[in-house]
């Protein structure tokens, strides 16, 4: 009987130590599954801006089709306003958050607003 108690207290021993190494492993872990879900997260951030940022400069190059080619500073400006545009800013917005005169706010977004407006009135008829 006294060696079962021994063996017992041995076992729970033995148990209680094997769970301390358990639980110290485990935030490791999970510390690293946050980290791979941060990383994954900025990844697919950083994919959906290039995503946008091409489907920009392609609705600017089908626009711009037999006009001259615009400077990188240049297309970068119009893209970003454009982009501003499609989210619902408005020209005095778009003006103030990009810096320019919201008159050439409009002039750059005035060929995309006929376009849209010309689809518009098609999709209509």
């Amino acid at each position: 009987m006294e060696w079962t108690f021994i063996i017992l207290i041995a076992v729970s021993a033995i148990l209680l130590a094997m769970s301390y190494f358990k639980a110290e492993k485990s935030p490791r872990a999970e510390e690293a599954i946050e980290q791979l879900s941060i990383s994954f997260m900025e990844e697919i951030h950083h994919l959906k801006s290039h995503i946008r940022d091409l489907e920009l400069d392609v609705e600017i190059a089908a626009q711009e089709s037999g006009r001259y080619v615009r400077a990188p500073e240049e297309q970068a400006t119009l893209r970003t306003v454009l982009d501003l545009h499609k989210r619902g800013y408005s020209a005095e917005s778009i003006s103030a958050e990009s810096g320019l005169e919201e008159s050439e706010v409009t002039r750059l977004l005035a060929p995309f607003i006929e376009a849209a407006a010309s689809r518009v009135k098609v999709g209509r008829s």
